[in-house]
């Protein structure tokens, strides 16, 4: 079956790997084959199920550029966009966060009508965002962003 890594406690050797049936099974580090490039959040993989368990599990070869997590956000891009234009909510709309996105430009634009009080705000709260995109790894932006879906710092 094709799915992909959600997460992997390299602490305890346990993770959770999302199938393409939409069940979440468990894996064992020992399961984990192929090359070090597999115990990665993202990545997608070809595997067996016993149960509610995932064993002999490949990456999948479809993947061309295995450090490279081609369908998912890039927190580079997401910092930046926050760093420069996150007051009219851009690095929202490009996470998915639409509602959040919206609350941001509205926000900014409609500023003036309250001194622009509201646009200082949320200009704060985009410079925050880039700060922690930025100084995130791929992985924790990945857990935290995606598939944790936390819209907000």
């Amino acid at each position: 079956m094709k799915g992909r890594i959600l997460h992997i406690d390299h602490a305890t050797g346990v993770g959770v790997i999302t199938g393409a049936d939409g069940h979440r099974y468990d894996v064992a580090a020992a399961d984990l084959l192929g090359d070090g490039q597999i115990a990665r959040p993202g990545v997608s993989v070809d595997f067996e199920v016993d149960g509610n368990r995932a064993v002999r599990v490949y990456p999948n070869p479809v993947q061309a550029f295995p450090g490279i997590l081609l369908d998912h956000k890039n927190r580079l891009v997401a910092g930046l966009l926050a760093l420069f234009l996150g007051a009219f909510g851009f690095h929202k709309f490009y996470l998915g966060y639409n509602t959040a996105g919206l609350i941001m430009l509205v926000s900014t634009l409609f500023g003036f009508v309250l001194l622009w009080i509201p646009t200082g705000i949320v200009a704060v709260i985009a410079l925050i965002e880039a700060v922690i995109y930025l100084t995130r790894t791929d992985e924790q932006f990945y857990e935290t962003y995606e598939a944790g879906q936390k819209a907000w710092f």
